[in-house]
C-alpha cells in the first residue's frame, strides 16, 4: 500500500478546512441591543474592519427590510459602527450581514423588533458559524475517509498473501 494514496486526500481535506477555519474565528459582527421596540436604536459594528480599508456595509435583511447601511464611523473598541433607527420596521427577527471597505466579510448577526412596551425576545451573533461547521466537517470527513481506505488496502494487502 502506497502512503501517498492515503496522505493526499487527507492533506486536501485539512488544507481546506485550515483556509475556512481562521476567517470564520476572526468574524465578529455585533448588534446591541439584540432587541428594540419599534422606533428604537440599535448599534451595528463590524469589530474586525480597519476604518482605513474604507467604509464597512452593513446589509439588513428582514421581514420588511432589504437594504444596506453604510458606516464610516470608528467605534470605541475598533472597527466601524453605525446607527440603524427601526421607525417603520415590522415586527420579527432581521439579520446584519457586514462587509468591510476591502471586501472581506465580518459575519452576521440579528435583532429582534418587539412592539413598544412589548415582551424582550433573544438575539444572537451567527458569525459564520455556517463555515465553521463547513471546515469542521471537511476535516472529519476528510481523515474518516483515509480511515476507511486504509483498512481496506491494508485488508486487500492481507488477502493477497494469503
Amino acid at each position: 500500500m502506497k502512503a501517498t494514496k492515503v496522505l493526499v486526500p487527507v492533506a486536501g481535506g485539512i488544507a481546506l478546512g485550515a483556509l475556512l477555519l481562521p476567517g470564520t474565528s476572526l468574524a465578529d459582527t455585533t448588534v446591541s441591543p439584540s432587541t428594540t421596540p419599534v422606533g428604537g436604536t440599535v448599534v451595528l459594528t463590524a469589530t474586525n474592519c480597519n476604518p482605513n480599508s474604507g467604509d464597512a456595509i452593513f446589509h439588513v435583511t428582514g421581514p420588511d427590510r432589504d437594504q444596506n447601511v453604510r458606516s464610516t464611523t470608528a467605534a470605541a473598541s475598533g472597527g466601524l459602527s453605525a446607527e440603524l433607527f427601526t421607525a417603520g420596521f415590522t415586527l420579527g427577527t432581521y439579520t446584519v450581514a457586514a462587509t468591510c471597505g476591502d471586501g472581506t466579510p465580518d459575519g452576521s448577526a440579528t435583532f429582534t423588533v418587539t412592539p413598544i412596551g412589548g415582551a424582550q425576545a433573544g438575539g444572537r451573533d451567527v458569525g459564520g458559524g455556517g463555515t465553521l461547521a463547513a471546515g469542521a466537517t471537511l476535516l472529519v470527513t476528510s481523515l474518516g475517509g483515509a480511515v476507511i481506505l486504509a483498512r481496506r488496502r491494508r485488508h486487500a494487502a492481507e488477502a493477497a498473501t494469503l
